[in-house]
Parts: C-alpha cells; structure tokens; sequence
C-alpha cells in the first residue's frame, strides 16, 4: 500500500520508502503525538524524532539496528514522554537546541543550532530553527543530498500543522516570530512539492498550505 501519513493511536505504523532514508511514522500516547523512525538505506542505521509515548512500541519499531540518536523537536511533555526510556534502553545521545534542552529529562548530549547537520547512517538532515511555540523549537529537513531538492521531506514538530502554525496561546509576539520564521525559513525558500511531517496528525505539503498563509496571519493564529 501506498503511504498515506494517517495513523491512529494503537493502530498500524505507516512507511514511506525515499531515497536513501526509510521513514516509519507511527501514533503514540494520550495526545495522539507522532513519533517517526528513520532508517539510513546504506547503514541501518536509525534515528528517532520525538520519542513521545509509548516507550515499548517505539523500541520495537526501532529494532535491532542501532539508534544513532534521538532528537526532541521542543521541550513539551507530550513530546519526550518516552525519551528516558529510550535512551535507557539503547543508550543513544539526545540531540535538541539548547533553548529547550533544560527541560528535557535527560541531558542533551547533542545541541543543535540553526543550519547544523544531524546525521543518521549516510543520511543527513538539516536543522532549521522555528521559533514561536517554544524558544528552541526545530524542524528537520531531508533531500537525499540534493536528489529530492525539488520535492524535499520536512519534519515539523509543533511549528507547522495542515492548517496553520504551532499554538502560540494568544501572544501576539510570539505569533508573530512563528510566523515570520515559517515563511521566512520555510515557505520562502523551499517548493510546494516540499511534503511535511507534523507532531500531530495528518502529514501535507507546502503547496497545498501555502495559500492560506494570509489568512493565518489575519486570524492570528
């Protein structure tokens, strides 16, 4: 079957074979948070963004390959539930921007900034800093070393859902960085075929997002 990007919690993960990167994207915990495996084609080797919930079914997706590391796309509880289990279990270093590293229950072996490097295998992906709904919020770009420069794969966290940018709880400033960093480090610079992997529910594409950027900006929200 074709990937879809619908989980549901309990349910089936759902797979999506890209160029040189496996991406396994399963729904995990209370708040129905996305958890997703990525598996570098030439090595194994595998990463996990947010370990969320779930701890047992996220080490079972992950296998017996080795966890290069895990990153933690923001510092909400709903998102790192699981991390001290994971990195108990394979003793993976922990990589998130140092913005929000203090409020994760493990320490940070890995701090990423803007623009650095976070690879896993042959595979590498690029941080690009969104910040609005939490200082150190991250997004994670993918585009098999130029091969899929014109359709890239992008995991967003909280920063950016089908629909609008992450909850910014009525703070007009905050909205506002979000936004601005959306567009500016997002919608600016990569194309519509760009397809983007959220923290919570259904996946989309810039494209099919992009005409309603104004009216996010009107609706503040």
């Amino acid at each position: 079957m074709s990937y879809t990007g619908h989980v549901e919690v309990g349910g089936r993960p759902d797979v999506r074979e890209l160029p040189g990167l496996t991406v396994t994207k399963v729904a995990v915990g209370p708040y129905d948070n996305n958890a997703y495996i990525l598996r570098c084609a030439a090595t194994g080797e595998r990463l996990l963004v947010d370990a969320a919930n779930e701890a047992p079914r996220l080490l079972e997706l992950v296998g017996d390959g080795p966890l290069a590391r895990v990153v933690t796309t923001h510092r909400h509880q709903d998102h790192w539930m699981a991390l001290a289990e994971v990195v108990q279990a394979t003793g993976a270093p922990v990589a998130a921007h140092p913005h929000d590293a203090e409020a994760l229950p493990v320490p940070v072996a890995e701090p990423v900034e803007h623009g650095d490097t976070v690879r896993v295998g042959r595979a590498a992906l690029e941080v690009i800093h969104l910040r609005g709904h939490t200082p150190g919020s991250i997004a994670l770009l993918y585009d098999a070393g130029g091969e899929l420069a014109d359709r890239p794969h992008l995991f967003t966290g909280d920063s950016l859902f089908p629909g609008g940018v992450g909850n910014t709880w009525g703070d007009p400033t905050l909205f506002k960085q979000l936004l601005s960093d959306v567009e500016e480090r997002i919608f600016d610079r990569l194309p519509d075929a760009t397809w983007f992997y959220p923290g919570h529910g259904a996946d989309s594409t810039l494209g099919r997002e992009r005409p309603g950027l104004p009216e996010w900006r009107a609706r503040g929200w």
